[in-house]
């Protein structure tokens, strides 16, 4: 683990080269940057890219020179996940060790039909903060030589963690409730500490057979072994602490503290995205488009 010894912040940004950076994108970098600056703290840049097969090598020059074009200044070596799967492999098996994690062979269309099975309505049945159903906890209990039978077949799985098993055992591991320090605003509008509340995600996928980690296990990982002391990002990821914090505990790594900032929204007031093809920073450089413009744009100026 690296600790940052001269006791400065050290803060990141993570973005995934699947895609063009927007205008989103400029927000969250720019306001990490300037938050390192006036903290005279550190700023990480980090390639989210375990996600092998939407990355592209096009997309990850594009994010070094769209940052390097606005101005912003990063440490370098620059860590990629995808060179880094053993550390998530080591994570998942103290997990697996811990016995709170379990496989899961459901497709999606299988999800779906044991929801629809049980009589409830997909639209009526609960969904977590990200808006996907909850699990219905079809291989939960599966027999152990069931499973086994599965894997040998070579068939596809998920790690799940077992949320209620994980969070009896982190509540017990942090000696009560567990908690993290918001310095930003909630989508709530609550600032402060704040207390977690992971069972509403339900067990939650954080590894796959082919892909030894998930977004959420891999940013929890990389974030106590790169020393990151406050994590700056959008309120779309308010939710997604619940999760970090849990795996935090059950890890026995450090907390950092967290300021999640809102998000850059078109006229309709949907928030920026990829999926949408939103207008990319290297469209709008083409244009004629200043760095300056853009902090005007994000009202960062």
């Amino acid at each position: 683990m690296q600790d940052d010894m001269s006791g400065r912040e050290v803060l990141r940004f993570a973005p995934s080269p699947n895609g063009w950076l927007h205008l989103g994108h400029a927000y969250s970098a720019l306001f990490a940057f300037d938050m390192a600056r006036r903290l005279g703290g550190r700023l990480l840049l980090r390639i989210e890219d375990i996600d092998i097969g939407r990355c592209r090598e096009e997309y990850l020059e594009g994010i070094y020179e769209d940052l390097a074009w606005l101005g912003i200044e990063w440490e370098t070596p620059v860590r990629r996940q995808s060179e880094h799967f053993t550390d998530y492999e080591a994570a998942l098996r103290k997990l697996r060790s811990m016995g709170l994690v379990y496989p899961c062979f459901a497709t999606r269309k299988e999800i779906n039909d044991a929801i629809l099975a049980s009589g409830i309505p997909l639209q009526a049945w609960p969904s977590d903060p990200d808006g996907a159903p909850l699990y219905p906890g079809i291989c939960k209990n599966m027999p152990k030589a069931r499973l086994n039978e599965l894997m040998w077949e070579g068939r596809s799985y998920a790690w799940r963690l077992d949320m209620e098993k994980a969070v009896r055992e982190a509540v017990r591991i942090n000696g009560g409730p567990i908690t993290f320090h918001e310095d930003g605003e909630s989508p709530r509008g609550d600032t402060g500490l704040i207390s977690i509340e992971p069972e509403l995600f339900g067990d939650v996928v954080i590894a796959r057979k082919d892909v030894p980690t998930s977004y959420h296990l891999a940013v929890t990982v990389d974030d106590a072994l790169q020393g990151v002391t406050l994590v700056t990002r959008g309120q779309d990821l308010f939710s997604a602490t619940y999760i970090h914090r849990i795996l935090q505990v059950l890890l026995g790594l450090p907390a950092p503290r967290y300021h999640h900032h809102g998000l850059i929204r078109d006229d309709t007031g949907r928030r920026l995205s990829k999926s949408a093809k939103d207008m990319g920073l290297k469209e709008l450089r083409a244009e004629g488009i200043t760095p300056a413009d853009i902090r005007r744009m994000v009202r960062l100026d």
